[in-house]
C-alpha cells in the first residue's frame, strides 16, 4: 500500500501560536505553551499519523515546531535562529503562521525572507481566526497574501479552537512525498521524557513569574531515575542574578514549592507514574550570553553525556 511521509516546519513570529498548533495537530501536549514570547527555544518534533481514506493514502506528518522568528541579541537568541534554519533545511513543507489578530511587523517580514530560497511547498496558515470580530475581515487578509509567490496554499485556522485543522492536515498530507513512515505508529515525539520534564518545569516558571525573570531562567534535569512505582527527578533552575534566585525560591520557599507541585502533577500525567521531584535554584551570571552553556541546553547534546536512562 503506498503511503506518504515527510517533515513539515512550523515557522512564525513569537506568539503566533506555533506550539498551540503543534499540540492541536498531534492531539497531545508535546510543546510547552505560555503567553510569554520566545517560550520555545529548541526544535520540537510532533508526529501525526493519518489513516488511509477513499480520498488519500495513509500519511505520517512529522511536524517541527521552531522558536519564534526574531532578531537575536544573545547567544541564546543566535542558537534559536540556528534551530530555525536547521529545521528549514530538507523539510518537505513549511507552515508559515500569521497571527490575524496582530498587525504584520518586521518579524513577519523576516520570516518571509527566510522562505525565499526554500524549495518546499509553503502553506500560509492564518491563525487565531476566532479572535476576529467579524468573518468579513478574513477575506481581505486572504486577498492581501494571495498574490505573494511564496505561498502554495492559504488555510485559515484557529489552533486553540481546533477550527480548520482537518483541512490543513489533508492538504499537508497531499504535499508530502510517497515514502514509508519514519517513526512507529504509536510514537508522537522524538523528545526524551527527561527533556520534556525540564520543559514542563520551565513552563511552570514562565507562568508563575513576571517581567524579565522568565527570559533569564532555564532548567536542566540532573537526575532522572525510573523505578517500577516511582520516578525520581532532580532538576536545577538556572537564573542570572541573586535577586532572581530569591524570587524563584520565594518567601520561606513558597514560590519554589508552588512551581514544583504544579510541575510534578503534569510530569506524573505525562509519565503515568508517581514522581518525586526535587528542585534547586542556581545563579549562572549572564548565561544567555555564554555560547558554551547555551549549547549544553540542547537535549541532544545532553544525551551525549548521559550514561543512565535517556527515556
Amino acid at each position: 500500500m503506498p503511503s506518504r511521509a515527510g517533515f513539515v516546519c512550523i515557522l512564525g513570529r513569537p506568539n503566533a501560536g506555533k506550539s498551540t498548533l503543534l499540540n492541536a495537530l498531534v492531539g497531545e501536549k508535546v510543546a510547552i505553551i505560555s503567553p510569554k514570547p520566545q517560550t520555545t527555544r529548541n526544535r520540537i518534533l510532533g508526529i501525526v499519523n493519518l489513516p488511509k481514506t477513499k480520498a488519500q493514502d495513509p500519511a505520517q506528518i512529522i511536524l517541527i515546531d521552531t522558536p519564534g522568528v526574531h532578531k537575536p541579541d544573545s547567544s541564546l537568541g543566535r542558537k534559536m535562529l540556528v534551530e530555525i534554519r536547521e529545521a528549514l533545511e530538507g523539510c518537505d513543507a513549511i507552515l508559515l503562521l500569521i497571527d490575524v489578530a496582530q498587525k504584520p511587523d518586521a518579524r513577519d517580514e523576516f520570516a518571509l525572507r527566510m522562505l525565499r530560497d526554500s524549495r518546499a511547498k509553503v502553506f500560509l496558515v492564518l491563525n487565531k481566526i476566532d479572535l476576529l470580530k467579524s468573518k468579513d475581515k478574513l477575506l481581505p487578509l486572504i486577498e492581501q497574501y494571495k498574490n505573494l509567490p511564496q505561498f502554495d496554499e492559504i488555510v485559515p485556522v484557529s489552533a486553540l479552537k481546533h477550527d480548520g485543522l482537518d483541512l490543513l492536515l489533508r492538504e499537508i498530507a497531499l504535499a508530502l512525498p510517497v515514502a514509508p513512515a519514519y517513526f512507529p505508529q504509536d510514537q508522537i515525539t522524538d523528545q526524551p521524557a527527561r527533556f520534556m520534564a525540564a520543559e514542563i518545569i520551565r513552563e511552570r516558571v514562565l507562568t508563575g513569574t513576571k517581567e524579565e525573570l522568565p527570559y533569564a531562567t532555564t532548567v536542566i534535569v540532573e537526575t532522572f531515575e525510573e523505578k517500577p512505582k516511582l520516578t525520581h527527578i532532580a532538576a536545577t533552575i538556572y537564573c542570572e542574578r541573586e535577586g532572581q534566585k530569591g524570587i524563584l525560591i520565594g518567601k520561606k520557599g513558597q514560590m519554589l514549592r508552588r512551581i514544583g507541585t504544579s510541575a510534578r502533577l503534569q510530569i506524573e500525567k505525562m509519565l503515568d507514574t508517581k514522581v518525586f521531584l526535587e528542585l534547586f535554584v542556581k545563579v549562572h551570571p549572564n548565561w544567555r550570553q555564554s555560547r558554551k552553556f547555551v549549547e549544553e541546553l540542547d537535549w541532544r547534546r545532553q544525551l551525549e553525556h548521559l550514561t543512565g536512562s535517556t527515556r
